[in-house]
Order: structure tokens, then C-alpha cells, then sequence
């Protein structure tokens, strides 16, 4: 766009000789490019401006200079006129309307019209946006304030609003809003051909202004729909889209640069996961970004993930079906606002992850849906286009402006907002085409089986596309089947993720503990299965919003026994999970323990921190954390066999597990070791399972030994790869954590006596329902 339209000729007066069929399809808003009657044109007689003024008494061209030039009426509130000029001046319209009373009329308004400016998109946008392949998507689709200069000339600079969306199959589009009074017949917009694109660009538009796009479909019905592309919606349960610029000021450079020289599989990651309308109800962004931050900084999660942000209509969906992919709810303040709550945990040393919801969305008329009167989002076949389960519509993952819709979304979350990762939520229901439905309710790919492969690509895409333009990002599936490869990378073969939630440890971990101790031990096999498949990918371990929900009840309530058996079961729960290969997600609620299902309504009960045994959960997990952090043996080969080995899996008798976490560097075996080795000549200080370099010591080494049952064991012998004195670093069941205070007093003894394949052992108090973590002296 480089401003108004220049051209030439000569005088006044010629009658004009545009067909009034073509100014019926304007009024009627169905002209494919009204800019071609509309505006300046060069005429035989000089320079004939039309002008679109439904209603209007009179009209006038206006010139910087104060020159009048007045203009007749046409047809249907278009207004006519030639001026003597050779070239396109800067001009307006000053327009009058009918008044109260019959023969007068308003006073005079001088006004810019829409219909002197060249289109806001260039070539190669249109050209990027067919092939599916425009990376910054929302800065030429949606609504956006934009400024022109002037040659000193005219009226001086314009400043405007462009306004573009996608409609490909309309018959017409038309922009309104509360600057034209939500009537649209005198705004509609030009097709860019091809493209799908229909654009304006009304000047005296600016921020803050609501608006939407009113589109006629092939049927010949009108549609008021939200732009799929605003940066900001209205608070629902109100639907209008609103104009709207980023001002903001980031101040977290020094989180970027380390974030981009990371890499989040060698790195620890304790992620806290946040329902942002029920964390503490009524608080808003920037109140969330004070209380939030001092929280997870206390509690020493690295991470925070929100479930999802973008707009919503229904808050009883927790954000899960989406009508503005591009807009942060307005329920907590404004885009900047958000921006503002990232960018306080990241100057606190807080990563950010967002839930993002590309698989699917909701059916309400004003949104997406059908959007241009036709299937165009959605899948046109609802064996493919629509979901079963939860009554919403699937995207046409095979069409190329619907995947640079989603695949823009992603990187707009990542660079507008600077958010540290994407949690993908349910990917198995766009991997499997009969996900949810029975024979006859789906159709088989292109090879006659029933994976989606124009989803497998979109995901391909997203992933690879993410990771070269963010580096230092995590993009994490919530992928509930076997499918294999998505934590491989793209080029060889895989999906492409960083991560992938580890939905079958969450599974068999808590049918385990649902058992009553006493049976536990028919069921060793659920707790130990993990590890079979434990480094197939790069797992996260959830215990998310989802186990806590829909009657599931609290992770507290899953735990069998009275009150005191549920908390040391809750706290043993968290040291194991803490102590597995893979990072861990914990929901809200769940780190102090509270009692009951979380409800979105009521909040987290904060209100029982004022009992010991919910304040002891809370200070062991924030004890876990810290541990964790300090610990590199548990985090820096998470995601290698050679960061764990098993002191015993099969003490399926005592419910016990023991076992190894390493972190690679090497350590000396300890001065027990040394002297049993020089006075033998044995290797009694060869390398135990781990590292490369052999067995390790603090932080090289970690030995973790939990007791589901519900029994102390007073004399518990443990093989431990390194002799000497090994220190708790955690005892689950210390007063301090509400337990009973059994234990080894702060360390244990360990001998140069080979047991369970390591080659010294030490002899320990393991507590009922409690877990130990133990690293060797320096």
C-alpha cells in the first residue's frame, strides 16, 4: 500500500457511465471489487470520484486546499461526480443526511472513504498464503492500525485500520463494527482473486474499535463472524473482535538468550500446571503475575503450563474449544497483559508453556464454523470433520490455508508472546481416523488404513517449523497410544516433538497405588512396567488436571486407607514420580494435597494449608524441587538407560523398588572401596549401571528406595554402587513432611559387601508407605 490511487485528465460535468447493475451489487455487498467503481478513476472529462454513502442527502469531494466540488446522486446512496483535474488529489467527502425535520439536514461531516487506497497485501503474501506457507500470518490477516504518509500536499498523514480475512467460497464480505453502527453497506470489501482474501483498509478506525466480518455465502445468507484472526475478543459471553496494537515493553532478553542455548532433555524440568480462572478466582493477569510467580518461585517448579489461553465462549470447557486461536481471554485483561504475566515469571526464571488446541473446535455459528457458508475450516466429510466425543468440528488438516491457520498459531503464541513451549492436546484423536468411531464411521486414508496423514504432516510441519524458528522451545504431545516416533525427530522418520506426555505411567502408576498395600504386591508388575519403555521417548510425567476431574476425585482420594496412609501414600506417590526417568507435570491442588475433585467453579482450597498434613505435602514437594534441581542425576540423561538402573525390581513381596539414577560424571568410589580394592586386588569399585564413566557420586548419583507397603522395614539391606556414607537428601516420611518420623537419622552406612549386583550394600529403616532418597558424601 502506498497510498492514495494517482491518475489523470480533465473537466467536469460528463455524465457518468457506470452501469447501475454494478452499483446494485455494491449496495448489496456481492461486487467482487468495489474499489473498481468506487474511488478516483481517470475519466474522459477528468477525475470522477464515486462514493458509497447509503442514506445520505448530499455529498461533496473536499480538497486540502478548501476547493468544493459537489457530487450528484447515482443510485442507491452512490454519489457521483468529475473533477477538472488531471491527477488524483488528497481528497475527502463531506457528507450530510436527512434531519428531523422534512426539507433539512445534519450538519456537514468531512470524511475519508475506504475506497482511495491500494490493498494492504502485496503478491508474495497471497502467493505464501496459497501455498500454505506464510509464517506470520497475523500480521497481514485479521485487523491491523496502519499509518500513510502524505507528500505534503494533502489532508497529511491517514491513519486506518486494514481489515483481511479469508472467505474463499463468499459471494461478498463487508466489514462492520460500532464505528458504522454494526451496518455494513457502506463497507464492502474487494476479493484479491484467488486468494480467498477479501480486504479494506477504513481509515478513522483504530484501536479498541469491535468489529466483524459480515459474509454472504454461496446460499446467499449473511453471517456475522469474529475474525479467526484478531489479536483481541471481547469478554464472553459477548463475540465481537476487536482492533487492537501491542504496546508493550519486554524485559526478559537475558531469558531469551539462555533459553535459545538450552536443551530442555538435558536440563531439569518441573513443570506446574495452572487453570488460570481457578488458581485463585477474581485475579487478573497482572495480579496473576505477582501471586502466581511468588508462588511457583517458593515452590521451585521451573515451569508453569496454563491450560489453554486463547479465547473461549464456554468457561466450563477450561479453554478446550477455541474460537479465537489468536486472541488471550479477555476474562483476566488485555494481550498486554498477558504478556506482561510472561514476562514476569520468565525475569523470575519461570519457563511458559501453554496448552494449544489444533484438533478441533467448537460448532457456535459466529465463529469458525462454517465460516464462509460452506465447510471451510472443518473437514466437508464429518466422518472426518466432526467429533463424536465432544460435539465439535476437526480441522481439514489436508488444506493448505487451514495448516498455515494453526501452523501460524503456533509460532504467534512462541514469538508474540514468548511463550517457552506447546503442549499439543489430543493428538491420538488426529493421528487414528476411526479415533472414537465404530465400523462404517470413518474413512480409510489413501493406502486403505486408518492413520491420518494429512495430520501426520501438519504435526511434521508445526514441529520442524517451531523448533528452526524458536530454538530452546518444547513442543510436548499429549499422545495417549503407541504410536512410535513422536519424540523422533522429523528428518528421521518421527513426529517431530520435544517431548510426550507419559499417559501409561500416570495409568498403571495410580491403578497400583488405588490396590490396598496388602495386595500391592500381586500388582508389582504395574509399577515397575514403565521401565520397559521408559527411554522409547523423551516422557513427561503427568499427574494433570485431567486425573482430578469428571468424578475422578482427588489424587489424595485415589490413595486407599485412612487419613494417615492416604497423605504417606500421596508423599511416596510424589518421590517416585520425582525420582522416575522423565519430567514431571503436577496440577494444581494436587502439591499440597487437597481433598477434594478440583472444581473450575469453587477454585483450590487454600483454606486447608491450615492443616499439617496438606502444609507437609506442600513442603515436600517444594523440598522435591529444590532436591531435584540440585541433583543432575536425576535430569541430565533422563532420556538414556544409561541415567538409571534398577538396585531391585522384584521385591514384589515387600512392595519395595529400588533403584539408581546417574548423571555420567564420574566419582571416586569412595575411601571404603579404594582400600578393599588395593588390599584384594579385586574391582570392587568397578563401574556400576549408568553413565559412561561408571558409577557416580553426588550429583554424579542417585539411589532412590520406596516402600508402597504398609509396613516399616527395620532392617532393609539395599546394594549400593560407592561405600561410605550416604546422606537422605529425602525421607517422605520425616515430621516435618506430617509422617512419622522413621528413618536413619539423616544418613546411612554403606559397607564394600556386594548385594544386588553392586559392589557395596548398606542396611536401612525404610518407613511405611515413605521413600528415601540417598546420595554418597563427597
Amino acid at each position: 500500500m502506498t497510498g492514495p490511487r494517482q491518475a489523470g485528465s480533465v473537466s467536469p460535468g460528463a455524465a457518468d457511465d457506470v452501469h447501475p447493475g454494478e452499483i446494485d451489487r455494491i449496495v448489496a455487498g456481492l461486487h467482487h471489487d468495489p474499489h473498481s467503481v468506487l474511488g478516483a478513476h481517470p475519466g474522459t472529462d477528468g477525475i470522477v470520484v464515486r462514493a458509497l454513502l447509503p442514506l445520505a442527502a448530499t455529498a461533496a469531494v473536499v480538497l486540502a486546499d478548501g476547493r468544493r466540488f459537489p457530487l450528484s446522486h447515482l443510485h442507491e446512496g452512490v454519489f457521483a461526480g468529475t473533477l477538472p483535474l488531471t491527477e488524483v488529489p488528497d481528497y475527502r467527502i463531506a457528507v450530510a443526511y436527512p434531519g428531523p425535520e422534512p426539507g433539512t439536514t445534519t450538519p456537514e461531516m468531512v470524511v475519508d472513504t475506504p475506497y482511495r487506497f491500494l490493498p494492504t497485501l502485496g503478491a508474495t503474501d497471497l502467493h505464501l498464503i496459497g501455498e500454505g506457507r506464510h509464517e506470520e500470518l497475523w500480521q497481514v490477516l485479521g485487523a491491523h492500525v496502519r499509518e500513510y504518509g502524505s507528500d505534503g500536499s494533502g489532508f497529511g498523514k491517514v491513519t486506518g485500520t486494514a481489515f483481511a480475512v479469508w472467505a474463499p467460497n463468499a459471494r461478498g464480505a463487508r466489514v462492520i463494527g460500532d464505528f458504522n453502527h454494526w451496518d455494513g453497506r457502506g463497507y464492502p470489501m474487494r476479493s484479491l482473486g484467488g486468494s480467498g482474501i477479501w480486504e479494506l483498509f477504513v481509515p478513522d478506525v483504530g484501536d479498541g474499535t469491535h468489529y466483524k466480518f459480515d459474509i454472504c455465502g454461496p446460499d446467499g445468507r449473511w453471517r456475522r463472524k469474529a475474525d479467526p484472526m484478531a489479536s483481541r475478543a471481547e469478554q464472553p459471553p459477548a463475540t465481537a473482535s476487536l482492533v487492537y496494537t501491542s504496546g508493550y515493553t519486554w524485559g526478559d532478553e537475558d531469558w531469551l538468550a539462555a533459553r535459545g542455548r538450552g536443551e530442555r532433555t538435558r536440563e531439569p524440568v518441573s513443570v506446574y500446571e495452572v487453570h488460570l480462572g481457578s488458581w485463585r478466582p477474581g485475579l487478573s493477569y497482572r495480579e496473576l503475575a505477582e501471586e502466581l510467580t511468588a508462588y511457583v518461585t517458593k515452590m521451585g517448579f521451573t515451569h508453569v503450563e496454563f491450560l489453554p489461553v486463547a479465547e473461549h465462549p464456554f468457561g466450563g470447557s477450561w479453554g478446550y474449544q477455541v474460537t479465537s486461536y489468536y486472541a488471550p481471554t479477555a476474562r483476566f485483561g488485555s494481550p498486554d497483559d498477558f504478556r506482561y504475566l510472561v514476562d514476569r515469571l520468565h525475569q523470575a526464571g519461570i519457563g511458559v508453556i501453554l496448552d494449544w488446541v489444533p484438533a478441533h473446535f467448537p460448532k457456535d455459528d459466529w465463529a469458525l464454523a462454517r465460516f464462509d457458508g460452506t465447510p471451510l475450516y472443518e473437514h466437508a466429510d464429518p466422518r472426518r470433520g466432526e467429533h463424536p466425543d465432544w460435539g465439535t468440528l476437526i480441522f481439514d488438516f489436508g488444506r493448505n490455508e487451514v495448516r498455515n491457520f494453526l501452523l501460524a498459531n503456533a509460532l504467534f503464541w512462541l514469538e508474540e508472546f514468548h511463550v517457552d513451549g506447546l503442549r499439543v492436546d489430543a493428538v491420538a484423536s488426529m493421528l487414528y481416523l476411526d479415533y472414537s468411531r465404530g465400523p462404517g464411521q470413518w474413512t480409510p486414508n489413501e493406502h486403505g488404513g486408518r492413520e491420518n496423514t494429512d495430520a501426520v504432516s501438519f504435526l511434521r510441519e508445526v514441529n520442524a517449523t517451531c523448533y528452526r524458528r524458536v530454538p530452546g522451545i518444547m513442543m510436548v504431545a499429549e499422545e495417549s497410544t503407541a504410536w512410535p516416533g513422536v519424540t523422533r525427530p522429523v528428518h528421521l522418520g518421527g513426529l517431530g516433538f520435544g517431548f510426550k506426555w507419559n499417559l501409561g505411567w500416570m495409568h498403571d502408576t495410580l491403578n497400583y497405588l488405588a490396590h490396598d498395600p496388602v495386595f500391592r504386591h500381586y500388582h508389582h508388575n504395574e509399577i515397575t512396567f514403565s521401565l520397559m519403555y521408559a527411554f522409547t521417548e523423551n516422557f513427561v510425567l503427568p499427574l494433570s488436571h485431567d486425573e482430578v476431574v469428571h468424578g475422578k476425585g482427588s489424587l489424595l482420594g485415589k490413595m486407599p486407607g485412612d487419613e494417615w496412609n492416604k497423605f504417606a501414600g500421596l508423599r511416596a506417590l510424589f518421590a517416585y514420580m520425582w525420582a522416575h526417568p522423565g519430567k514431571q507435570l503436577l496440577f494444581m491442588g494436587s502439591e499440597f494435597g487437597q481433598g477434594a475433585e478440583w472444581s473450575a467453579d469453587r477454585g483450590v482450597d487454600w483454606w486447608v494449608l491450615g492443616d499439617e498434613h496438606h502444609a507437609g505435602v506442600q513442603q515436600l514437594v517444594t523440598d522435591l524441587n529444590r532436591a531435584y534441581r540440585e541433583n543432575p542425576a536425576l535430569w541430565a540423561l533422563d532420556y538414556s538407560p544409561d541415567g538409571f538402573g534398577w538396585i531391585d525390581a522384584n521385591d514384589a513381596g515387600g512392595n519395595v523398588l529400588s533403584f539408581l539414577r546417574f548423571s555420567g560424571e564420574p566419582v571416586d568410589p569412595g575411601p571404603e572401596m579404594a582400600r578393599a580394592a588395593s588390599s584384594d586386588g579385586s574391582a570392587a569399585g568397578e563401574a556400576a549401571p549408568g553413565g559412561a564413566d561408571g558409577a557416580a557420586g553426588s550429583p554424579g548419583v542417585l539411589a532412590c528406595i520406596i516402600n508402597f507397603s504398609g509396613q516399616p522395614h527395620l532392617r532393609y539391606k539395599v546394594g549400593l554402587p560407592r561405600a561410605g556414607r550416604w546422606r537422605e537428601v529425602v525421607n517422605t516420611d520425616a515430621f516435618g513432611y506430617g509422617g512419622s518420623g522413621v528413618g536413619n537419622l539423616g544418613s546411612i552406612e554403606a559397607a564394600p559387601e556386594p548385594h544386588h549386583g553392586q559392589p557395596a550394600s548398606a542396611v536401612m529403616v525404610l518407613p511405611p508407605l515413605g521413600a528415601l532418597w540417598l546420595v554418597p558424601e563427597a
